[in-house]
């Protein structure tokens, strides 16, 4: 039964599982999310190299990242929710990790802003039910006392490592060597290899048997966002979603045309944003299990503006811009906290692929697809800093509308209850 009141739902198999198993299916699950996410940043990182070539203005650069969170949005709505109907999520998360590497091919070969956009649609469109299905099969499959540190480390570890840090480091030096295109060429091999991984090692979790005759069954969107705590996650994650993605849109070309560093520089600077995140998936998700996920939730954010403020004021070396942001970045640990451990743990587990393409899809749409037009239109009519200061605003309030959950952990909870029951 849905909650709002932050109890836990009936859990789903991992009392099938084997700690073995549950560590091999996060590890895996981390691992594709970290070739989705390798394929997602090679644009970003590419674009100081791409920009000159294809003459795009800072509004288009704005509208590619916009293109992709838009069918990423979608995808991770009508999939997740066909995951749930069909109860084939190994399956579909095969298909899905197929065809976004082929389509990075598609991005290699674009000639003009057109052809470019028409790619990065398509490859959100094969991304975006990978995180969905990955999050629900995590929630039933792992033991709910790990909830918390099993979804980050499924969300944030890979992503950030293979997408934050090593997309710009190593293609970067592709492209620097070869060009842009080779390096996108170079971004579609590894997803082949991981749904081969997937598919021999992992097995499709069972699923309850809906009974069809029940209208309980069935999960209205607007019944799910009448929850407190869906709709604070959803807010939550259109503010902190569009955070993240004009970073990445915007901050390499920034730091090579605003600061002067080249692009090699750059690369290693933006590199320290998933090295962070990496360690954070870990931290900070492992962290909101013992104290809780609304404190974290509330205090990160601020945190955050850190990395804004260094990019606009600090002069100093690249070394210690790198630290700055390691500092700031510290709010991607909350990313798989509102996206899927909240919701995950305020709704049954029939139920979880389509909440968490709901937090997703939504998080994305109003997000990604429009904070970084609306960013990329500040910055040309006021110059390349501007979306700096809409970081920090989108940071500020994110930290403010936290302050209404209510908790969800299950140790927290458990604690809260025993003095009650005393």
């Amino acid at each position: 039964m849905e909650t709002g009141s932050g109890s836990a739902p009936a859990d789903g198999n991992w009392r099938r599982n084997s700690p073995g198993y549950q560590f091999l299916l996060v590890f895996l699950l981390s691992l594709n999310f970290g070739i989705v996410f390798f394929d997602r940043q090679a644009l970003n990182a590419l674009m100081p190299f791409v920009e000159p070539e294809l003459q795009l203005s800072q509004t288009e650069i704005g509208l590619l990242a916009a293109g992709l969170s838009f069918s990423w949005a979608i995808a991770a709505f009508f999939v997740g929710k066909l995951s749930d109907s069909l109860g084939k999520r190994k399956l579909l998360l095969i298909l899905a990790t197929i065809a976004f590497s082929l389509c990075s091919v598609m991005s290699g070969l674009a000639t003009s802003f057109l052809f470019l956009f028409a790619a990065r649609l398509l490859m959100g469109a094969a991304e975006g039910g990978v995180m969905p299905i990955s999050h629900a099969m995590v929630a039933s499959e792992v033991d709910p006392a790990r909830r918390g540190l099993a979804q980050g480390v499924a969300q944030n570890l890979g992503s950030n490592l293979l997408g934050s840090f090593l997309a710009p480091v190593v293609l970067v030096a592709f492209a620097t060597t070869f060009s842009w295109r080779e390096a996108f060429y170079l971004a579609a091999l590894p997803g082949l290899l991981s749904a081969a991984l997937i598919w021999f090692l992992l097995k499709e979790p069972e699923m309850a048997t809906p009974d069809t005759g029940k209208a309980a069954d069935a999960l209205p969107i607007l019944d799910a966002l009448k929850v407190r705590n869906m709709w604070i996650c959803v807010v939550v994650g259109v503010l902190m979603v569009a955070h993240f993605v004009i970073t990445w849109a915007f901050m390499p070309l920034f730091l090579v045309q605003g600061k002067g560093y080249s692009p090699e520089t750059m690369s290693w600077v933006m590199g320290a944003l998933g090295i962070a995140a990496a360690l954070y998936s870990f931290l900070v998700s492992g962290l909101s299990d013992i104290i809780g996920r609304k404190p974290v939730m509330v205090a990160l954010p601020f945190l955050s503006v850190i990395g804004p403020l260094g990019a606009l004021y600090f002069e100093g070396s690249a070394l210690v811009m790198a630290g700055i942001f390691f500092v700031g970045w510290a709010v991607n640990g909350i990313f798989p906290i509102f996206m899927a451990t909240i919701p995950s743990e305020t709704f049954e587990p029939r139920h979880h692929a389509t909440v968490l393409g709901l937090a997703m899809g939504s998080c994305e749409v109003l997000g990604g697809v429009f904070g970084p037009p609306v960013a990329g239109m500040l910055n040309d009519a006021f110059g390349l800093s501007t979306f700096l200061w809409v970081l920090m605003g989108l940071a500020l309030v994110s930290g403010i509308v936290a302050l209404g959950l209510k908790e969800t952990a299950p140790l927290v909870l458990q604690k809260r209850a025993q003095p009650a029951a005393a």
